[in-house]
């Protein structure tokens, strides 16, 4: 079927929750700052504030994956969004440390169950010929989300004792949108019709059918064969079981994707979450620095809009692999950058194509699963991948210590490795473009 206003909602509706996400991981870098001299926190403190956001991460992107795979992507899309809200919210209310880390696990928790679980609902309804291109625009709504939390972290935060109070309570949106998601929003036809639910799929792809103007009963299959399927082999192709993410016809790409979603989370949450930090240590004021992290934030989009036409063009892998090398050279020059410009300029190069390798990454995760495993085989991917970001908050003020003065070389050496390998562990997943879903 054509392109749709239909699916215009789907990816409208689900990419305002994922800049929703976005605006909250992103708000927190600028949290810290402040919270540093109010609250008199140490580095190891301040790691913490990041590092216990990122357990709840990699706990709720696996639960939520699995989750997914049993209750539908709507539904735990919808409930994900009232947990981190409601905790994102309640943060804007505490006085101490302790209570503070309670609530960021909180969030981490549904934060890491939604990412994953958008991502599969939008790639099992998006056609087949442009759903890595959908995919990466809803990925795309993460800049939108991280531009939001750098607005807010610029105009807001720094402006009296309890502007980060105010940043943090407009976490409370997530929340409330939660009933546009779970009423606005189809569910999968694809996952209704694995859990033998014939009629609500059949009622949801006459939705899209009725908005692309086409005859119930007329649309045809492309030539190729769903791609989950046709690489499995007969055991795991067994309708009455579903097949082990680690079974022979999946445990190559399972290895290749949880190694790729590691080296990503690594740099890009090591780098990002320490920039306005790395910049006020640098010297520069906290305006200032929050100035220069709102430009290189704006430098995601256009990542973004090249990823999404290059991975229908050349494919997913050959896009990821494109944009992680770019990562790793924008990270190297960036860890050697001593001026105003040429921080700018080597932090939007990083900034580029850091998010455009998310965008091709986003598309090619779900697509490599048959739908029984989907979710589960998305959510343990961007679960592993969170240990990485557990890690790198911890490990950027430890090297920075040990390093003295080159300290940020040391730092932005460590994630030019980590996009290396990143780029290296996608070539071990099979390509998926054009390729209908199984």
């Amino acid at each position: 079927m054509p392109y749709t206003r239909r699916h215009t909602r789907l990816l409208v509706g689900s990419g305002t929750g994922w800049a929703l996400d976005a605006m909250d991981v992103g708000l927190i870098s600028f949290v810290i700052v402040v919270l540093a001299e109010q609250w008199q926190l140490s580095t190891s403190e301040r790691s913490w504030i990041v590092t216990v956001g990122f357990i709840g991460m990699a706990i709720g992107a696996t639960l939520g994956g699995r989750l997914a795979d049993r209750f539908g992507r709507r539904a735990v899309f919808a409930a994900t969004l009232v947990v981190y809200g409601l905790a994102t919210g309640a943060s804007a209310l505490v006085g101490g440390l302790a209570v503070f880390l309670v609530l960021r696990f909180l969030v981490g928790l549904g934060l890491g169950a939604e990412l994953p679980v958008a991502s599969t609902l939008v790639s099992e309804l998006s056609p087949t010929r442009i759903r890595g291109r959908l995919v990466v625009l809803l990925e795309s709504f993460w800049a939108v989300g991280w531009i939001l939390a750098a607005v807010i972290g610029f105009y807001v935060v720094p402006r009296g004792d309890d502007g980060w109070r105010w940043g943090l309570a407009l976490g409370l949106v997530p929340a409330v949108y939660a009933v546009v998601v779970r009423y606005g929003l189809p569910e999968s036809a694809a996952w209704l019709e694995s859990r033998g639910r014939h009629a609500e799929a059949e009622e949801v792809v006459r939705g899209f059918e009725e908005s692309a103007g086409v005859a119930p009963g007329t649309t045809t299959k492309g030539e190729s064969a769903p791609f989950a399927t046709t690489e499995l082999g007969p055991a795991e192709a067994d309708p009455t079981e579903p097949p082990g993410l680690w079974s022979a016809g999946l445990r190559r790409r399972t290895l290749g994707i949880w190694l790729v979603w590691f080296g990503v989370n690594f740099s890009y949450y090591g780098a990002f979450l320490w920039i306005p930090s790395l910049l006020v240590a640098r010297g520069h004021d906290v305006t200032t620095s929050f100035g220069y992290t709102l430009v290189i934030t704006l430098a995601q989009l256009p990542g973004y809009a090249l990823a999404a036409l290059l991975v229908e063009l050349w494919g997913r892998r050959g896009t990821l692999a494109l944009f992680l090398v770019g990562s790793a050279v924008a990270a190297w020059f960036f860890g050697q950058s001593d001026s105003a410009t040429s921080i700018i300029v080597a932090g939007s190069a990083l900034s580029f194509c850091n998010l455009g390798a998310w965008g091709a990454l986003y598309a090619i995760t779900p697509e490599i699963y048959p739908t029984r495993v989907r979710g589960a085989g998305a959510g343990a991917a961007a679960g592993f991948g969170r240990l990485a970001s557990i890690a790198a908050p911890l490990t950027v003020p430890f090297l920075l210590e040990r390093g003295g003065d080159d300290g940020d070389v040391v730092v932005f050496s460590l994630f030019t490795a980590a996009f290396v390998l990143a780029a290296a562990a996608a070539f071990l997943l099979p390509e998926t473009r054009g390729r209908e879903l199984a």
